[in-house]
């Protein structure tokens, strides 16, 4: 069962359900995690309180696809993991080294050692949903998108839903300087998630996620990749409780959980460009590129 929140025909934001053939049923709550607190009020999982909603209305007339999508959750943080994947590691590897693929270099050590690589993504105004821009900055010449499974978890640490993240990088940045890596993975409309919430209790396998990603340059594809879930090194648990240690989350915080699909290294995102990342069972996150300030840009080529 997926979640979404939409526009209305009165511009008013709407939580909806979305069932396995796509019907959309309006939910009288008023966002993700009032569903999620009704539900523990009345010692039912969220899934079970929207089955009982669905049981007892009709959905909309409106299709899935023709709906104004908004952010499905407004995260008060968004956290990401990195080199979590091996492909991660190579891609990382080789930014830091300048293409030396047989050197060795911290990465090959975060990937080995007990503790994740963790760090601080996005806010809720600094986060987009489906159909909105993604930002280029403005002083990088090779970024690229990074589609990533998100869970999105309670104060407690609780994985509560699933959610298609895209923590955009900038390549040249971070592979300059580790310590660049704030500016290399957080500036404005730097990060998208959507276009629905999973809920927890409908996955089977969270492990079993198929994740794709296309990126399109005037309409022609230009860029695709295909992993799943199954290739992480590290677990969910795992990550959250590195997340949660000594630190004071709150509900509804998102966590992404690494990319295993990199482009070519010969590759950087360009305005006008759109990326699609599809997770199944979740659906596709769609982002139109920009680059707000292109007089600034052509300064630093």
């Amino acid at each position: 069962m997926r979640i979404i929140r939409y526009q209305n025909d009165q511009a008013k934001p709407t939580l909806a359900a979305v069932s396995d053939d796509d019907n959309v049923y309006i939910l009288p709550q008023t966002d993700f995690l009032a569903l999620v607190a009704e539900a523990e009020e009345q010692g039912m999982t969220p899934l079970a309180l929207v089955k009982e909603v669905l049981a007892a209305s009709n959905p909309i007339n409106h299709s899935l696809k023709d709906l104004n999508l908004l952010v499905p959750i407004e995260a008060p943080e968004v956290w990401a993991s990195g080199v979590t994947y091996e492909r991660s590691r190579n891609a990382r590897n080789y930014e830091a080294t300048g293409g030396k693929l047989d050197a060795t270099t911290f990465y090959d050590k975060v990937y080995d050692a007990v503790r994740p690589e963790i760090f601080f993504k996005s806010t809720a105004a600094r986060t987009v949903g489906p159909g909105q821009e993604v930002n280029l900055r403005s002083d990088s010449n090779w970024q690229i998108p990074e589609p990533e499974l998100g869970l999105v978890i309670d104060g407690r640490g609780n994985i509560i839903g699933y959610t298609a993240g895209n923590d955009m990088s900038c390549r040249d940045i971070e592979g300059e300087n580790p310590l660049y890596l704030p500016q290399a993975k957080m500036w404005a409309n730097s990060c998208s998630i959507g276009p629905a919430i999973l809920l927890a209790e409908a996955v089977d396998d969270p492990y079993g996620f198929t994740i794709t990603c296309r990126i399109y340059r005037n309409d022609e594809l230009a860029v695709e990749g295909h992993a799943s879930t199954g290739q992480l090194k590290r677990k969910f648990d795992e990550l959250v409780s590195f997340l949660l240690h000594d630190n004071k989350i709150f509900d509804g915080t998102v966590l992404l959980t690494g990319t295993c699909i990199v482009p070519p290294n010969d590759f950087t995102l360009l305005d006008g460009d759109r990326i699609e990342i599809e997770i199944s069972g979740i659906g596709v996150l769609s982002n139109k590129v920009v680059l707000p300030n292109k007089a600034a840009s052509a300064l630093h080529k």
